[in-house]
């Protein structure tokens, strides 16, 4: 009896649910449905605590932070704790930051976990590069004044060279292309100098820290000033770079232009 107990032990299951930006109102019906089923839940640091509180009281929470520049759980470690939980027979949800598959190691989770025989469905969350420019009101893109968006990521892995950002900028003022840079506040010198070769010194751009939470702050700027503009307004992780012509339907950006001239 023992074996065949053993045996019939249930098959878990995994999912990938991302969190959004941060404001648990921007959460998708999916999602929540989602962390309201999970019996184990893996919390990526930048969940807030409203958004874990749709976990079931009987869930168990496991916290496996990532931040760059902190201490922060392997990557490898996270994946076995996922591949053991499911093999348990666990309802696992993985939680993350933003969307899994923009910038969130999601691809990386799901190509762990089928090698390992286990079957993984993924709920999209509203990517903070996309919250933090509407919430100020201006779009990624636009007829006018960008044909398109390409998302990127300031920050490349150890041993990897990262973005070719003179390639991009020359390809991003060709094409009337929007800029959405993650992660990239601590090498924003190089970034900006290394746009600067295919991008007018004046293309606007806008720093949004902490994207749709109540401790939203944002600046608005030049690319030439970019690095400066954050120091003085001492902007840091996690920030979201938009850079490009949209930036100017923002009415803040509108008035600030004005105030320049008018000086």
């Amino acid at each position: 009896m023992s074996a065949l107990s053993t045996n019939s032990r249930p098959q878990g299951s995994c999912t990938l649910v991302g969190a959004g930006p941060g404001d648990p109102e921007l959460l998708t019906l999916k999602a929540a449905k989602a962390i309201a089923a999970a019996s184990v839940l893996f919390v990526d640091d930048l969940v807030s605590d409203a958004i874990v509180a749709h976990a079931a009281p009987t869930a168990r929470v496991v916290y496996v932070g990532k931040r760059g520049g902190c201490k922060s759980t392997p990557q490898a470690f996270i994946e076995k704790l996922m591949i053991a939980a499911v093999h348990e027979g666990e309802q696992v949800v993985r939680l993350k930051g933003g969307d899994p598959f923009i910038f969130g190691r999601g691809g990386e989770e799901v190509e762990h976990l089928r090698e390992a025989g286990i079957e993984v469905s993924v709920v999209n969350g509203i990517t903070s590069g996309l919250a933090g420019l509407s919430s100020l009101g201006a779009p990624l893109t636009h007829r006018d004044r960008a044909h398109g968006v390409i998302f990127m990521t300031g920050h490349a892995k150890p041993g990897d060279s990262g973005p070719d950002w003179r390639q991009i900028a020359t390809t991003a003022h060709a094409a009337k292309l929007t800029l959405v840079i993650y992660m990239g506040v601590s090498g924003v010198q190089r970034i900006s100098d290394e746009l600067l070769a295919g991008l007018p010194g004046s293309t606007p751009v806008a720093v949004i820290q902490h994207a749709s939470l109540p401790q939203q702050r944002h600046a608005l700027t030049c690319l030439q000033d970019l690095p400066q503009c954050i120091a003085e307004q001492k902007l840091g992780s996690p920030s979201i770079i938009v850079v490009g012509d949209v930036v100017r339907g923002i009415a803040a950006w509108q008035t600030q232009q004005g105030q320049r001239i008018a000086a």
